[in-house]
């Protein structure tokens, strides 16, 4: 998708999210910012969303990424998201979201 990306890994319980989220942001800007595969500077927004799923719902969840183009047509990110963390019961403050108006 052009505004967001699901990525579906297994953490190592040793690293922190947040580690592992950084070391993604930054080896994979080096990779396109070296490689030249946009005409700017590119660069990660702040912030990510995390969630964990147990192995019994791991097809359920290779289907959905599967599925974003179709399902992206339908539902924007922004509701998306909105509607994950309703589901999980995550509280939040609306500040603190992502500039959907921005994406």
């Amino acid at each position: 998708m052009p505004d967001h990306i699901h990525i579906l890994f297994g953490l190592n319980p040793a690293i922190s999210i947040s580690d592992t989220i950084h070391d993604i942001k930054r080896s994979s800007s080096l990779f396109i910012n070296q490689n030249n595969f946009i005409n700017h500077h590119f660069s990660w927004q702040e912030g990510y969303g995390a969630f964990s799923y147990s192995r019994s719902q791991l097809d359920r969840v290779y289907k959905y990424i599967e599925q974003q183009k179709a399902h992206h047509q339908t539902k924007s990110f922004k509701s998306e998201y909105i509607s994950f963390l309703d589901h999980f019961g995550i509280k939040y403050d609306p500040q603190y979201l992502f500039d959907f108006d921005a994406l």
